[in-house]
């Protein structure tokens, strides 16, 4: 058994590049976007936080994997043909958008508004005062909820599985069916995704730690 183990371990890798790939984009997609809205969230105009307002809550309000499914088989409908792992990602970034908007809007309300009074006293403009006042003080309180949402992601990665993405979890599944070993390889997929996800807690635990001389 241990020799089978050894020989399926790199199919495991190759679906564990597959996890981390996806994921990694999804969070930078994901990110980006959320900084965005949770922008549009507290500063927009009036229409564009409605907007903004009703994306989040739909989004938040929809299953994942409804998602997914929606990019996959719903968008070739209005003549969107998108592969199965751009239907993931796009599915993963905007599930995962409309939670970093709400981390983001959190982190900038939990700033006292007597500190941005003070930087508009002494002359700073709205971009000078959300990048040299607001976010650097934010972003130490947007960092666990931002980790626990990169976690998530990994986690969400997994149901692309469902549209044949050779992600971590279908290798495992091609793997226990070709060798008919099941508990050691779900084991061993367990403590893949484990140290995936651990690391990104330790980096989490760095980077406040980096970011602790933040305080007013």
């Amino acid at each position: 058994m241990a020799q089978q183990m050894l020989t399926e371990l790199p199919q495991l890798l190759r679906g564990l590049s597959v996890t981390v790939e996806v994921s990694g984009i999804v969070l930078v997609l994901a990110s980006f976007l959320g900084f965005l809205l949770g922008l549009l969230l507290m500063f927009g105009p009036r229409m564009l936080r409605l907007l903004a307002r009703a994306y989040i809550d739909t989004i938040r309000g929809i299953p994942l994997l409804v998602l997914i499914f929606a990019c996959y088989f719903g968008l070739p409908a209005v003549g969107l043909k998108l592969s199965a792992v751009a239907a993931g990602i796009t599915a993963l970034s905007a599930f995962a958008a409309a939670h970093v908007a709400e981390i983001m809007r959190g982190g900038i309300e939990s700033i006292p508004r007597a500190q941005s009074d003070a930087a508009l006293a002494i002359g700073l403009t709205f971009w000078q005062r959300l990048r040299l006042v607001i976010l650097p003080q934010a972003v130490r309180r947007m960092l666990p909820p931002w980790v626990n949402e990169a976690i998530g992601i990994v986690r969400g990665s997994a149901l692309l599985s469902l549209l044949g993405v050779g992600e971590l979890l279908l290798a495992m599944q091609n793997v226990v069916g070709a060798t008919f070993i099941v508990i050691p390889f779900y084991a061993l997929t367990a403590l893949l995704y484990f140290a995936v996800n651990f690391t990104l807690s330790r980096t989490s635990v760095v980077l406040e730690r980096r970011f602790a001389y933040l305080r007013y």
